[in-house]
C-alpha cells in the first residue's frame, strides 16, 4: 500500500459545510471515498492554523491517491496538498540503487 500524507485548508464553503455536518460526517465521507477505491484512512485531526486538517492515508496505488486528490480538488471545498510518505526500509531500498545523474554544467 502507498502512505499519502494530505494536509488540507476548507475554503469558506467548505467551511460552511463543516459546520454544517460535523467532523465526524466529514470522517465518515473521507473513509466512505478512500474506502470506494480500495484505501484506508490511517489517521485524521483537525487542526487550526496553516492547515485546517490533516490526514494520514494508505492507498493501493498512487492512481488512486490522485483520482481522489481530483474530485476533492474539483469540489471547490478544500485547498489541498497530497505527500507520499515513504518507510524506512523503502529509503534504505532506493539508496542501494544506483542513479546516473549529471548535474546541469557538470
Amino acid at each position: 500500500m502507498a502512505k499519502f500524507l494530505i494536509q488540507a485548508t476548507y475554503t469558506p464553503e467548505g467551511t460552511k459545510g463543516l459546520l454544517g455536518e460535523g467532523a465526524t460526517g466529514r470522517r465518515a465521507a473521507v473513509e466512505q471515498v478512500v474506502g470506494d477505491l480500495g484505501g484506508t484512512v490511517e489517521a485524521m485531526y483537525f487542526a487550526f492554523g496553516a492547515d485546517d486538517i490533516v490526514i494520514i492515508l494508505d492507498f493501493p496505488d498512487a492512481v488512486s491517491m490522485a483520482a481522489v486528490s481530483l474530485g476533492v480538488k474539483a469540489s471547490g471545498a478544500l485547498n489541498t496538498r497530497a505527500t507520499p510518505l515513504l518507510t524506512v526500509d523503502e529509503i534504505d531500498e532506493a539508496a542501494r540503487r544506483q542513479v546516473a545523474f549529471r548535474a546541469p554544467g557538470a
